[in-house]
């Protein structure tokens, strides 16, 4: 069933409507290289096929898993002998991200002679998984996941096409069966066409394809999922950008997401201590006792048991009070560490164990807390440079809204401690 021309092509519309770039530069003929990036099933193959067509090219496909320099090697020599007969080479580089560095060089100068055109396809960023000197010299199209009513529209055509599908076999399916194939396949056309073909070969003589049949051929929803890949980073940064809005049902959905599609639950346990952190810190110092507990469950218990306690956590902290105010205190501190002079400890802030270090000043003039009525003294404890330096703001949210009013309590007792002191030694005076 795969689309011989853009005419029967299905979806894209960003890309192929008229006017629109790609479709104008398959029109023109136009000789660039091309990366298409889009997850499995939108038509990645099929569009450097038809450009072949169109272009009336030759039609070289590479398996990036199966091929390795040798074979590009041979094949770019073959196309360069082509070109001087006149003959064009579309060499189409099926999974593209899997070729090392090596071998995406090894047809670069063939690129840039114009002894090939290059067509690449991949499911992985290209910024991150091709090289820059390649994808400089590449023009990159995005395609999509098909809508459910592109895909129930190309099952249609299936059941309906008598030379390519399964017209044949004089076999019917209501809308609502095709719309549960579409709904599971995530806008993967040829996944959606695998459920159609199972469920087609357990279909009774009436030709009648049910619900249950479906069922059957279905088995369970296969997510879309690479947990070194682009996707894995897109949803971890979904679940931590809905906890940090306060969004518990999207905190809720993101993380079920990750975890039926087979990610490390102790990565996104570690993900959730780092939300605690970043994102509640002592607005709600409980965030964190809850994380680390719910790291401890899956541990303990396993899974799938353990799902349940890592949604309690991320539900947590969803609805926790919110404050970035220790990550932001901790960044300003890491700046001035980088930045200032790294100056010694004050003197009065050194221990003193030996008399040596006494006699050098170590420890004078240090002031014990506990011996203080009110248990704070006016004594200096950052060094010299970075005098009277504030780092953490706390907010009004939570827990922080104490930490603020005891940090302020805190700061009058110092200045109290500080005019005794003026005033004594004017008395002495």
């Amino acid at each position: 069933m795969r689309p011989r021309s853009l005419d029967e092509f299905v979806g894209q519309e960003h890309l192929l409507a008229s006017g629109k770039p790609l479709r104008l530069q398959i029109e023109r003929d136009d000789p660039g290289s091309i990366i298409f990036w889009g997850p499995p099933g939108v038509g990645k193959t099929t569009l450097a096929k038809i450009i072949a067509r169109v272009t009336k090219a030759d039609f070289i496909e590479f398996s990036a898993v199966l091929s390795g320099i040798k074979e590009i090697k041979q094949v770019m020599a073959d196309a360069e002998k082509a070109r001087q007969f006149g003959t064009r080479t579309i060499v189409f580089i099926d999974e593209i991200h899997r070729f090392n560095k090596a071998q995406q060089d090894a047809f670069l100068p063939h690129v840039e002679k114009g002894n090939i055109r290059l067509i690449g396809a991949t499911t992985e960023n290209p910024s991150f998984e091709i090289i820059g000197a390649l994808l400089s010299r590449c023009r990159v199209y995005v395609l999509n996941p098909l809508s459910e009513a592109q895909i129930v529209d190309l099952l249609k055509r299936a059941l309906a096409d008598q030379e390519r599908g399964l017209g044949e076999m004089n076999l019917r399916a209501s809308d609502d069966v095709l719309q549960k194939i579409a709904s599971y396949s995530s806008g993967d056309a040829r996944s959606a066409y695998n459920v159609l073909e199972v469920a087609a070969g357990t279909a009774g003589e009436n030709g009648e394809i049910t619900d249950a049949m479906i069922h059957d051929a279905l088995q369970r929803r296969v997510l879309l999922y690479d947990k070194t890949g682009e996707e894995h980073y897109n949803l971890i940064s979904a679940l931590h950008k809905s906890v940090r809005n306060s969004d518990a049902d999207a905190s809720l959905y993101w993380l079920g997401r990750m975890l039926e599609a087979g990610e490390d639950p102790m990565y996104i346990a570690r993900r959730l201590v780092r939300m605690a952190v970043e994102d509640i810190g002592l607005a709600d110092p409980n965030a964190l006792s809850l994380c680390m507990a719910a790291r401890d469950a899956v541990d303990f218990i396993g899974m799938p048991e353990g799902n349940l306690a890592l949604a309690e956590a991320a539900v947590y902290l969803a609805l926790a009070p919110k404050s970035n105010a220790l990550y932001t205190a901790y960044g300003s501190v890491r700046e001035d560490v980088e930045k200032t002079a790294a100056e010694s400890v004050p003197l009065h802030l050194r221990n003193a164990p030996t008399g040596l270090m006494k006699k050098l000043g170590y420890g004078a003039g240090y002031q014990y807390a506990h011996d203080l009525t009110d248990k704070v003294a006016d004594m200096q404890c950052l060094p010299d440079n970075l005098r009277n330096r504030t780092y953490y703001h706390p907010t009004a949210e939570g827990v922080e809204k104490r930490i603020r009013e005891r940090m302020e309590e805190i700061r009058k007792r110092k200045r109290g401690r500080a005019a005794d002191k003026n005033e004594s030694a004017a008395d002495e005076r």
